[in-house]
């Protein structure tokens, strides 16, 4: 078995978004839900970690919550004007940070809390001190532009990790994978120019941001061609996800040789989420975990630290989550996914690969990857 840690606090799950029906506010023809205020909702988060509890898992891997990324350490990404606005509205009772991104009480402090899990699952892998890591964070952080509040994101986690970890360890080059299903823009935008990091997103095009491609931006200056979109159509399936990770995204990352990779962790591609139509079940997360995970062992150390993003079937977003973190410390265990063989059945493998090699090969062309 490898040595895997989960980092994860329940504060983090107190977190209340305010009152949105699915994604929309509440108000003039948008009735309030009787149950969950958001499609963000704690639940979807919080059943990972109690599948992991009762499968047995915890105890096998290691839990550790951390302490919180600090307002100077958030500044490294946000300007100030920003977080003393998500303060102000965060100590006054929440609202909306933008129309898909409402906060509540003290989310300002549990943001910088689920950042601080980000940063400490970056700096234990780096340091050697675990093989590998999964932030459970909360709220989640992809979308968050240094300005602005996007998709449920108040702070840019992955960022503020690697400034911190740039800034204290040392860090050269690093990589993000995002493969939550909708495109990673937060992470796009603050490393554009900046040829040390590389960006990658797979996601389902023009999702979210509404309409959004990505196809043929590539960075700016220096960074011209560290930052790569792959765009994939509804219902691509496993293996147009297979197929981009062995074209594009392992080829990049041999080619960009970093010290580091972090996985952009949102499980919203599987089968039956609310927001997207990719039909990705958890045995396709765990190939796709043991992809990176080898990767990473050959071309950086074995340094992989998942970190969580979306995923908002709140049902079946645990056997996915399990079986990520399966997959990184080595130990199967007695869990069936009953929603396996219902997702398998809707796919079309063949047929989706199919319609998706042109936009993949696109793709490793356009990056130079092209076999």
């Amino acid at each position: 078995m490898r040595k895997s840690v989960l980092f994860y606090d329940e504060r983090t799950m107190w977190h209340n978004p305010g009152q949105t029906a699915l994604i929309f506010p509440v108000g003039q023809w948008v009735q309030p839900m009787p149950s969950s205020p958001n499609v963000e909702s704690p639940e979807s988060k919080r059943r990972i970690k109690n599948l992991m509890d009762v499968s047995g898992l915890i105890g096998k891997v290691e839990v550790r919550s951390a302490p919180s990324a600090s307002r100077e350490e958030a500044l490294a990404v946000h300007p100030a004007h920003y977080l003393d606005c998500l303060k102000t509205l965060s100590d006054n009772g929440g609202g909306f940070m933008s129309e898909t991104s409402p906060v509540g009480p003290r989310s300002y402090e549990i943001a910088l809390l689920s950042a601080g899990l980000a940063k400490a699952a970056v700096e234990a892998v780096y340091k050697r001190e675990v093989d590998n890591a999964y932030s459970l964070s909360r709220p989640p952080g992809h979308h968050c532009l240094p300005d602005e509040a996007m998709g449920a994101c108040c702070l840019a986690n992955i960022p503020i990790a690697i400034e911190s970890a740039k800034k204290h360890l040392g860090v050269g080059k690093v990589a993000v994978v995002d493969w939550d299903v909708h495109h990673g823009n937060g992470t796009q935008a603050i490393y554009y120019g900046r040829p040390d990091v590389l960006t990658i997103s797979i996601h389902q095009d023009g999702c979210f941001p509404p309409g959004y491609s990505g196809l043929e931006d590539t960075g700016e200056g220096d960074a011209v061609g560290t930052n790569i979109n792959i765009p994939l159509m509804p219902g691509s399936g496993g293996a147009a996800y297979l197929e981009a990770l062995e074209k594009v995204v392992v080829p990049a990352l041999e080619r960009f040789e970093p010290e580091l990779i972090i996985i952009a962790n949102g499980v919203d591609a599987n089968g039956v989420d609310p927001l997207a139509r990719m039909m990705l079940h958890s045995d396709d997360y765990r190939s796709m975990t043991r992809i990176m995970r080898e990767t990473a062992e050959r071309i950086c150390g074995g340094r992989l630290a998942v970190v969580h993003e979306g995923g908002y079937a709140e049902a079946y977003t645990p056997y996915c989550g399990l079986a990520i973190m399966e997959e990184l410390c080595g130990w199967r265990t007695d869990v069936t996914d009953p929603g396996l063989n219902f997702i398998k059945a809707q796919q079309s493998p063949e047929r989706h690969l199919e319609l998706q090699k042109d936009v993949i090969a696109n793709v490793a062309k356009t990056h130079g990857l092209a076999q």
